[in-house]
């Protein structure tokens, strides 16, 4: 279960008319300081994300599942499964031993999938595989629903970067 503070920040990301994506990230930001607090651990970076884009598909954030050829068939099945058990088209059935052995196995993987390194190096991949314009694009929709406050921070950030950057 997502905590109440999670799903509150996802509605206000909707309210706010940012992207499914970034309502998800909400709750892959939680599963990130779970690892990092020792609730449970990881595999691997990716684990704590797809764990987190579950949780917020089944909470309801309309995040549409991979499509055919993003993803392994049976990853496409989960998230199909959580999609629609967040959208009302399914009813979920409790599953407590299901439950208590994925709890089990995930307090025995590591908790360093969540340091800093990992999830930078992880970002990095993943931007990586992006093209330029695409990146672009994002920084640009990012932006646009950012707000003058956070806009004007994020262009003063920017160019501290870009004058460390040159020295």
């Amino acid at each position: 279960m997502p905590e109440r503070k999670t799903v509150q920040k996802a509605k206000r990301d909707k309210r706010a008319g940012k992207s499914p994506t970034t309502q998800a990230g909400e709750f892959v930001h939680e599963e990130i300081r779970k690892v990092r607090r020792g609730q449970h651990g990881a595999r691997s970076p990716q684990q704590a994300i797809a764990i987190g884009l579950s949780k917020a598909r089944r909470a309801g954030v309309p995040l549409r599942p991979p499509a055919k050829g993003k993803a392994k068939a049976t990853t496409r099945r989960s998230a199909e499964y959580a999609y629609e058990a967040g959208q009302g088209k399914r009813k979920t059935r409790r599953q407590p031993r299901v439950s208590r052995a994925v709890s089990q196995t995930l307090k025995r993987e590591p908790r360093g999938t969540a340091s800093r390194a990992a999830l930078s190096k992880q970002a990095r991949s993943a931007a990586s595989r992006r093209s330029a314009s695409a990146r672009s694009a994002a920084a640009r929709k990012a932006a646009k629903t950012k707000g003058p406050a956070r806009r004007s921070a994020a262009a003063k950030k920017a160019a501290r970067t870009r004058a460390r950057r040159r020295r």
